[in-house]
């Protein structure tokens, strides 16, 4: 039976659980908690992972690959636990992205996904939007392939696409600075405000809607006509329309509010340092591997 006071628990921004750690986090539901360390005080907080008090896991990943082979989809569905996936497939870029598996197989996961759960519970991430100049001097995108992504998603059953730009961080700027003739570029924001209405456009094509995390600046200049929204990433309102039952809908204060981030209260586990993503992604700001260096630690921390 579940209980009155259920949770989401988000799995996870910190790293890539589906692709690297589920051994982990089925080991962590069978003991049935997770312990979680505040940065700041280093208060430990248990996070109940039983099906009865849990109503959604949400599963973030580049490469559900391993999960699909699982079946963790009918382990979990099994066990009583509501699914709901975002799944970021972004153009092929290796210089950006070198470790996620080719763009035919991410799609060919994405098919799979939505062939075995309602795709209401599939959110296709296309994030982020990334500017960058190389060592020819030439200015590059990972748009490439947005239009070919589209195609497939559509047909799966997909209806939300989540996007947002780059942000150059500190930490990502020291990552390449040692690269010859590499430099983020951020565009002007007549660029993106273009850039956003062109995915629109082509998305209303195809049923799908765009919505835009943590861009705010962006989003005050779209025009009237524009159906782009504000991104929630844990949608509670959603997971309670599909899956009943009741949920928190205050938003997630621990998230990027104020630049526009619409995440409704989850938990959120894993560890930046206990679970190196080995994706290794260029632009990640959680990426504790450097192009060049040893790996670095992060801000905060699961310590089970």
């Amino acid at each position: 039976m579940k209980s009155r006071n259920q949770i989401v628990i988000s799995a996870s921004r910190r790293t890539d659980i589906p692709a690297f750690y589920m051994d982990w986090f089925m080991q962590r539901l069978e003991t049935g908690f997770f312990e979680t360390v505040n940065p700041f005080n280093q208060k430990v907080s248990i996070v109940p992972a039983t099906p009865d008090k849990v109503h959604t896991i949400v599963f973030w990943s580049k490469n559900f690959g391993p999960f699909i082979k699982g079946p963790y989809i009918d382990i979990l569905i099994g066990k009583g636990y509501h699914l709901f996936f975002n799944f970021t497939v972004n153009s092929e870029c290796l210089q950006l992205e070198p470790h996620v598996p080719p763009l035919s197989e991410r799609l060919n996961q994405l098919e799979s996904l939505c062939r075995n759960i309602n795709p209401e519970s599939v959110t296709w991430r296309f994030d982020p939007i990334c500017f960058f100049r190389t060592s020819t001097g030439t200015i590059e995108h990972n748009l490439h392939q947005f239009k070919t992504i589209a195609d497939r998603a559509a047909p799966c059953g997909i209806r939300r696409c989540i996007t947002s730009f780059m942000d150059i961080y500190p930490k990502i700027q020291k990552r390449t600075a040692s690269m010859d003739g590499f430099e983020w570029i951020d565009p002007a924001p007549d660029r993106k405000l273009q850039i956003l209405t062109d995915m629109e456009a082509y998305l209303t094509g195809k049923g799908i809607r765009l919505y835009t995390c943590c861009e705010n600046e962006i989003m005050g200049h779209l025009p009237a006509y524009s159906t782009i929204r504000k991104s929630a990433c844990i949608p509670n309102d959603l997971l309670v329309k599909l899956y009943g039952g009741r949920l928190s809908l205050k938003r997630d204060t621990g998230q990027r509010a104020k630049q526009g981030c619409g995440c409704m209260v989850s938990s959120d586990i894993g560890s930046y340092r206990h679970h190196p993503c080995p994706n290794a992604c260029l632009y990640c700001y959680a990426n504790p591997i450097s192009t060049h260096k040893k790996a670095e630690t992060g801000y905060d921390d699961t310590t089970a």
